[in-house]
């Protein structure tokens, strides 16, 4: 039987840690873990991303700050606004809601993000820490971050003599993705676009994980039987089926044929999707711990 990864109920779970981790820190030390979103312009699908993790934050009693500038705010107020986050003692994760409205520079206002307070993981100094193997002081991507979780409560934190297979390299996930695989002892294969015979690189993976941007791209004759799949690609494909102009999400892996292979396999959406919120939080309350000089909790 495949097992399909609820990643409702692990991101669930990892949030519950997160309410024991921010309640145990104010009890022993008064610190409460601080966390300040910064959202530019008017875009719907930003908006509603924001309100869900401001939402979170709070459910999980950290104290939840959120800034909305108008979308033809000037670099230089940006920076400002995050330079005056940077210098703020009570606030421990800051977050810049990407995209932002041109002309902005959105990699200048990441870099300008101390590194300690990051938790979106971006910054180069926390993706040298990981690429180094420091993951005691820096703060990991959080998409990675979730799928990575997957990949441990099914493997456990060893993953030494397993072949894992990362299509995509992107800095958002793919070369996280394979650092965290890499630091578990995993033996990692970085495939792409220009990857030759890519259906024979992912057949020898014993952890394979998608994430290219391209609807049911990974088929079942791709995947090695008994094999962990982990499926980032949130696409929207045309679903005539529901109605005219209906569409449906799906990922990078054709997941009806590929489970009937797969012994391990997450859904879309359900699988990775509620993990990166849950991470954010994880990393936020980390950043905290690690400001009170407390140990911070294990995920």
């Amino acid at each position: 039987m495949t097992t399909v990864i609820d990643g409702k109920n692990v991101a669930a779970s990892v949030i519950q840690t997160v309410k024991g981790a921010t309640a145990a820190l104010e009890k022993s030390t008064g610190v409460i873990t601080g966390l300040a979103v910064v959202i530019v312009g008017d875009d719907p699908a930003s908006h509603a991303y924001v309100g869900s993790k401001g939402r979170m934050a709070k459910e999980c009693g950290f104290k939840s700050v959120q800034h909305t500038l108008p979308a033809e705010t000037k670099q230089e107020e940006l920076a400002a606004l995050v330079a005056t986050l940077n210098a703020d003692p009570s606030i421990h994760g800051i977050l810049v809601q990407l995209p932002l409205p041109k002309p902005l520079d959105s990699e200048a206002i990441i870099q300008s993000i101390l590194p300690a307070k990051d938790v979106d993981g971006l910054s180069v100094v926390n993706a040298g820490k990981l690429a180094t193997g420091d993951l005691k002081t820096g703060l990991v991507s959080c998409t990675p971050a979730g799928a990575m979780v997957f990949v441990r409560r099914t493997h456990g934190e060893d993953l030494s003599g397993l072949n894992a297979v990362v299509i995509g390299r992107s800095n958002l996930f793919g070369k996280p993705m394979a650092q965290l695989l890499l630091n578990a002892n995993a033996t990692v294969t970085i495939a792409h676009s220009r990857t030759r015979n890519l259906a024979e690189v992912c057949r020898n993976a014993d952890i394979l994980v998608a994430a290219v941007g391209r609807p049911e791209m990974v088929r079942a004759d791709w995947v090695k039987p008994g094999a962990t799949v982990i499926d980032v690609g949130i696409n929207r494909v045309a679903a005539p089926e529901r109605g005219e102009g209906k569409t449906r999400l799906v990922g990078d892996v054709a997941f009806e044929e590929v489970s009937a292979v797969a012994s391990t396999i997450t859904p879309v959406p359900g699988g990775v999707g509620p993990m990166t919120i849950a991470m954010l939080m994880a990393n936020t309350v980390i950043a905290a711990h690690r400001t009170a000089g407390q140990t911070p909790p294990q995920f």
